[in-house]
């Protein structure tokens, strides 16, 4: 059973709220990286301080490059970079817990958070706020040729979510569109076959009524020329 790191009290199932201190224990990850500054000041501009931002190296087996504000402590990622950091922070993930992630979402919400768009600190579009992942709870701001935008504290909820199998549910729930667009793909081929048929049919007819109505019209005239 897990224990409360402040307080040692045993933590609630599915949970990382200390129900006796109140204290958040955070999710046993590999533990921090390390990091080093590559550039004091980068060319890149905080989209909330307005203040350029730094350049730390990640010390992965694929060193990463991101961009942090010293104000804020947000973060700017290139893409694919977050993929990157995800997958040496947390790994060997074989369960999805969705009690868990409920649990990690409605603790970390944040109900007086104003809704705002910010703008991209390449290009200086707006970026569009994406939720990041199934049930992830994390609304990301993202410029797709430049990057992703995390306010602080959203890479930690992130790495919490895919302990919890966030994205062993996010990987089922594409198999699942997947396959039921292949599905209904398929309803509308046989419908579509079916209808073919039926409309086939009525035309081999057509001739065969349009002969009878002719049939009628000459026997008609007939009767009336020699009644």
């Amino acid at each position: 059973m897990a224990r409360c790191k402040s307080c040692s009290a045993p933590l609630p199932a599915n949970t990382n709220r200390c129900s006796f201190c109140n204290i958040r224990n955070d999710v046993d990850l590999h533990g921090r990286h390390t990091y080093s500054m590559h550039s004091e000041q980068s060319d890149r501009m905080c989209p909330h301080c307005a203040k350029n931002m730094q350049t730390i190296k990640l010390d992965l087996k694929d060193s990463i490059h991101i961009e942090r504000c010293n104000s804020c402590f947000g973060l700017f990622f290139d893409p694919g970079e977050i993929e990157t950091l995800l997958e040496s922070s947390v790994s060997n993930v074989f369960n999805i817990n969705l009690e868990h992630m409920d649990n990690i979402n409605q603790d970390r919400f944040q109900s007086k958070k104003k809704v705002k768009y910010i703008k991209c600190p390449v290009c200086q579009k707006f970026m569009n706020r994406v939720n990041f992942g199934s049930r992830s709870g994390v609304i990301i701001d993202q410029c797709i040729p430049h990057g992703i935008w995390l306010d602080s504290g959203e890479i930690t909820h992130l790495m919490e979510w895919k302990k919890a199998g966030g994205e062993l549910h996010n990987a089922k729930e594409k198999e699942r569109e997947k396959i039921a667009k292949k599905k209904k793909k398929s309803s509308k081929q046989m419908h579509y076959s079916s209808s073919s048929t039926y409309d086939s049919s009525i035309f081999q007819q057509q001739p065969k009524s349009i002969e009878y109505e002719l049939f009628e019209t000459v026997a008609s005239l007939v009767y009336r020329l020699f009644r």
